[in-house]
């Protein structure tokens, strides 16, 4: 009766699974759009995006405008050695003034045409950085629904390995209340099939804190696990080492991100040797003021007055010592660009070892597959054998117990063999760069 319960229970649980799939495409599409780093990557990106934008605002000449009013109120009393007096109290004027300005630099050593380079560099990389973290993510969330896949595969071989174990405890039982069997047996089989329904809990766990891992990735909520994935591993057998290497230099976003931080860095030492050049500037400004008063404080001051000034010209502002700073920042980005021309040598160098290193376990693993599929078939009629002669009393529970572990063994080892050929499989198309298009 426990029997048809457990697998009522599990058949109405599939079932209910069965009707919310999420398939890999799908789970991708949610993190492309929700995925927390890739937001971030994406607004790095616009922001450098936005900064080259307003770059050919370098080349455009500086406006700039200011305009007061005052109002005065003068209360003066003089008293004079003649002993005569005068009071202006009460006189009160209004005082205005523009001004406009432009400053245009002419010539800053080509400064900012280095600037304008580094900013359309520097937006390329944003780009670069967005794609890497978009190859990256997808990496990540093929590995993390594989691993549920894995898991639900894990799950089924506890379940056939706790039907073996149930129909152990049958016979056990059986040959124990006619005598042909010694109680140890029926205790044994019964401690092994109480640890694999242990087993099957903890696998179930073990299937929800994936998909909470996936969740996350989704950047969907953590708790919302009610849905199945698919059963299989679709497996890529055909990759080529040649193919991948050829592709990976000028594929792989790892190497373009490291080479365009190179190509930033340059242009960087670039900006900087122009401060070592003077500076012309075009400089014109307008002046005006106007001045009304009800009542002249003396004989000679107007009470209107009005003033328009244009002015223009050229200047110059020549470096001659400011304590040896442009050096300084001279050498810091000369320093940069070594450092960022190293980041990319020790970048190949990693690429290349990934490379061979995935490529190596992809070979073993493919070898691994074909082997434990024959395996499983062998140790799956070994099973069927030693259950039918424990059924005829012509074996031990000890033969029947390790053809069982044989099987769960072989099962684990080609479940385990599948989820690291794609593993290897994603490992490879990320490193040169056909993960994604």
């Amino acid at each position: 009766m426990k029997r048809i319960l457990l697998y009522f229970f599990l058949l109405c649980t599939f079932t209910t699974q069965a009707q919310k799939i999420l398939t890999l495409e799908q789970a991708i599409d949610l993190a492309l759009k929700n995925n927390y780093d890739i937001r971030l990557a994406q607004n790095d990106a616009a922001i450098t995006a936005n900064d080259y934008a307003y770059a050919n605002f370098a080349f455009a000449p500086r406006v700039n405008g200011t305009a007061s009013k005052v109002w005065n109120t003068t209360q003066t009393k003089q008293e004079f050695l003649n002993g005569s007096k005068r009071d202006t109290s009460g006189i009160h004027s209004r005082n205005f003034s523009a001004n406009v300005s432009l400053s245009w630099t002419l010539f800053d050593g080509l400064k900012m045409f280095a600037t304008r380079q580094k900013l359309e560099a520097m937006r390329n990389l944003g780009e670069l950085a967005v794609k890497d973290q978009l190859v990256n993510s997808v990496a990540n969330i093929i590995a993390g629904y594989y691993n549920i896949v894995q898991q639900k595969q894990q799950l089924r071989n506890v379940s056939e390995q706790m039907s073996i174990s149930e129909e152990r405890v049958k016979l056990s039982d059986a040959k124990f209340q006619t005598g042909l069997g010694p109680k140890t047996d029926w205790l044994q089989s019964k401690v092994d099939y109480n640890a694999q329904k242990a087993a099957y809990l903890r696998q179930q766990t073990l299937i929800e804190q994936s998909k909470s891992a996936l969740n996350q990735l989704m950047a969907v909520e953590a708790g919302n696990t009610g849905y199945d994935v698919q059963d299989s591993i679709p497996l890529n057998m055909s990759l080529s080492y040649g193919e991948l290497r050829q592709q990976i230099l000028q594929k792989n976003t790892g190497l373009l991100v490291a080479q365009q931080n190179l190509t930033v860095s340059q242009l960087q030492l670039k900006e900087s040797k122009g401060d070592y050049f003077p500076v012309i500037n075009f400089n014109s400004g307008y002046n005006y003021s106007r001045v009304n008063s009800n009542a002249a404080t003396n004989s000679f001051s107007p009470v209107y007055n009005q003033n328009g000034v244009l002015n223009y010209g050229f200047s110059a502002t020549i470096p001659i010592f400011n304590g040896f700073n442009v050096k300084r920042q001279v050498q810091d980005a000369r320093l940069n660009v070594d450092y960022q021309q190293l980041m990319l040598e020790n970048t190949r160098t990693k690429v290349a070892l990934s490379l061979s290193t995935a490529f190596q376990d992809y070979e073993y693993y493919k070898t691994a597959v074909t082997l434990e599929e024959e395996n499983m078939l062998l140790a799956r009629e070994n099973v069927m054998v030693a259950l039918e002669r424990f059924k005829q009393g012509v074996s031990t529970s000890i033969e029947l117990r390790e053809a069982q572990q044989s099987l769960e063994d072989g099962f684990n080892r080609l479940i385990n063999a599948r989820y690291n050929i794609k593993l290897a499989e994603t490992q490879l198309l990320r490193l040169n760069g056909t993960l994604i298009n």
